[in-house]
């Protein structure tokens, strides 16, 4: 009824009057200390209180690891027998709240997570309710914490889903470069390691796949270091996969596959560029690829006009000797471009040198003729060797009139043409649609006799053409009007990205093959994307890491692209193949730490168990009985596991009754004066 430190004070008071009169052996004072007594026991109020309680469940968790390396036939057929059995015992416990936990690798490294889905599964009001964790593992938990989190209050065992001896072989990236120049060798270097065994002496076979196709494979020994080569022929991403053959008894052959992903990049492309007269375009191809950084270019221009012919030397003529010799037979192979604009026969290249050109493209290189009119006359190219690798010849026409370029079916599907600005949808079923493009008002009329028409001019004629001759590549624009849409002729028109799509085409650019299949990992799903000039829905064979197929039905686009997805639920490469082509991406890592060790093991869990009093238990010897234990007792034994019993409640009511009668008190406490009083009268 008062503050403490009031009441402290005055019984302070109390005691010293009390003591005081004692002293002096006053009569009376036990009846005053009695007094004195009565009146504290009646400021203290003391109470009887009484709660009314519910009892609150005990939560066990019982934690399963579905991570890849739990996906071999044995683990997984002893989680299912240890899941059923524990939740068979548990069912028997009143007052147990049994949740079940999975728990898969993250979905960025590849790492098995357990105690970080734990924490996302936990109760809010768990705190002093948790019985145990029981984690159903295979042992290889990547977040094991260090030290004991502060709401782990409870013993945590581990249930191991394998034998303490097991073996398991793996292929290991030792060392591998991220980049590389085309052209190029990279080198890779690996490991074979035979785990839980002595090294063996005999050598195993590591079968060797570039970019899908299949490599002559190489003998290593087990335990030692061996160099893979992987050329890098191409711009862009080039994969090496590696595989050896499984050993007998191993746990599981998923890591005796390993990949490699190097980006092989181009120094830079080289072009040679030939204007063979002056003309209002010929700075558009000049400037189109000076303006590329990815682009060194060598460009010559024959300042003479066609029609003045003598018989003054060549070598007198030029301010720049034209070096004939130097381009076209000793550094011809260096060029990854040949372009002749509005080139004619004027005998500066003998005839020998077309031959040169010819055998150049079919051994891999590529050629650009511009064209004008001098392409339908007596000196045309066409006359030439190049005309065996053409994919049109002149008719000897020359049209002239105002047209619109028009993209053709074909070249809606081609990646040179597909969706160029102002064209007309791909999608849209008028194919006589006018795109919105200048007008051009010459084209050179040819008859096709290969290739594929990806733009056409008046009368249906082809106007652009692309075909590839053995190794190499070809184009033929049959006209020399472009440089009108660099003029903003009436608008002009993509004559840019156009002739960079063109150019990089014929320079075998990745993204720009026209039957194509690619394939990439996109917020969890895989996209796969087939890219042909044949309309139609496709169907392709996706291989996840762990080996399981499935088939996936690829539906077609009016632009080419024919695409698919699927849900991504491992990490590592994916495989994809349309039987001609293959595809691979890489969701998360290629090689997981998931993946490095298969093996089951006690290790990473044994110092969290020690600490927590729990138990480490191999299920191939059986699942062991889970009893209730009390606090402090001991939570684990042998083939038994104990689960905390901690009487939890809740307060839902509380009842006080005073232990003091106050009348009664005060009544006691007068008569103690009182008497006092009297004894010390008297």
């Amino acid at each position: 009824m008062l503050p403490p430190w009031l009441l402290a004070g005055a019984a302070a008071v109390a005691l010293v009057l009390l003591g005081w009169a004692l002293f002096q052996g006053g009569r009376g004072v036990w009846l005053r200390a009695l007094s004195f007594l009565v009146l504290f026991v009646v400021l203290f109020d003391p109470r009887l209180v009484r709660e009314e309680r519910t009892p609150r469940q005990d939560v066990a968790l019982v934690v399963v690891d579905d991570s890849p390396s739990q996906r071999t036939p044995q683990r997984q057929a002893l989680t299912a027998q240890a899941l059923a059995a524990v939740q068979a015992q548990l069912a028997r416990f009143k007052g147990v709240d049994t949740r079940i936990v999975r728990a898969a690798a993250d979905s960025s490294g590849g790492e098995t997570r357990l105690f970080g889905a734990i924490e996302h599964a936990l109760p809010e009001d768990a705190a002093g309710r948790l019985a145990g964790l029981l984690l159903i593992t295979d042992g290889q938990v990547h977040d094991v914490p260090a030290t004991t989190p502060h709401w782990l209050t409870a013993p945590v065992h581990a249930l191991l889903t394998g034998a303490a001896d097991e073996f398991d072989r793996r292929l290991t990236i030792v060392e591998a470069p991220a980049y590389g120049l085309v052209g190029t060798t990279a080198e890779v270097k690996v490991r074979v390691e035979d785990l839980g065994v002595k090294p063996g002496k005999e050598p195993v076979s590591l079968r060797i796949h570039v970019d899908g196709e299949e490599r002559p494979p190489m003998l290593m020994a087990p335990g030692e270091e061996q160099t893979a080569p992987l050329p890098l022929d191409h711009a862009g991403p080039a994969v090496l996969e590696l595989a050896v053959d499984g050993a007998p008894g191993e746990v599981s052959p998923v890591n005796n596959y390993a990949a490699v992903v190097v980006n092989a990049v181009r120094d830079r492309l080289r072009v040679l560029l030939v204007s063979g007269q002056p003309h209002p375009g010929e700075r558009v191809w000049r400037n189109l690829l000076k303006s590329d950084p990815s682009v060194d270019l060598v460009h010559f221009t024959i300042l003479r006009p066609p029609e003045k012919d003598d018989a003054t030397p060549l070598k007198e003529l030029s301010l720049i000797v034209f070096p004939v010799q130097e381009l076209f037979e000793r550094r011809l192979a260096d060029f990854d471009l040949v372009v002749f604009d509005r080139y004619a026969l004027r005998g500066v290249l003998p005839v020998p040198y077309y031959d040169r050109i010819a055998d150049y493209v079919r051994g891999g290189g590529a050629l650009l003729l511009a064209v004008g009119p001098e392409f339908a006359g007596e000196r045309s190219l066409a006359h030439t060797s190049l005309g065996n690798i053409l994919p049109a010849a002149p008719t000897g026409r020359i049209l002239e009139r105002a047209f619109l370029p028009q993209v053709t079916p074909v070249g809606r599907r081609h990646p040179v043409a597909s969706d160029l600005p102002g064209a007309a949808p791909a999608d849209d079923s008028d194919t006589t649609a006018d795109p919105a493009w200048g007008h051009w008002f010459r084209a050179i009329e040819a008859e096709s006799h290969g290739g594929e028409a990806l733009l056409q001019g008046p009368g249906a004629n082809p106007l652009l053409l692309v075909d590839r001759v053995d190794k190499g590549r070809v184009a033929l624009l049959l006209s020399d009007q472009i440089w009108l849409w660099a003029r903003g002729y009436e608008g002009g028109g993509p004559h840019g990205e156009l002739l960079r799509r063109l150019a990089h085409w014929l320079m075998k650019e990745p993204e720009l093959e026209e039957e194509s299949l690619t394939a990439g990992v996109v917020s969890g799903r895989l996209s796969v994307q087939r890219r042909s000039l044949s309309a139609g829905d496709r169907e392709v064979t996706v291989t996840s890491p762990s080996g399981q197929e499935q088939r996936l039905t690829l539906a077609d686009g009016a632009d080419g692209l024919a695409h698919g997805e699927v849900p991504v639920d491992e990490q590592g490469l994916w495989r994809v193949t349309d039987g001609d082509r293959t595809a691979l991406a890489a969701a998360g890592r290629i090689n997981p730490p998931e993946q490095r060790d298969l093996r089951t093991t006690a290790e990473r869990l044994a110092p969290l168990v020690a600490a927590t009093k729990g138990g480490i238990n191999w299920l191939a010897s059986g699942t062991p009985e889970v009893r209730r234990i009390e606090k402090g007792d001991q939570a684990a034994g042998s083939n038994w596991i104990g689960l905390v019993r901690n009487r939890a409640y809740t307060v839902t009511g509380v009842r006080q009754v005073s232990l003091v009668p106050v009348l009664l008190a005060l009544a006691l406490a007068l008569f103690a004066f009182a008497g006092a009083w009297w004894r010390e009268g008297r």
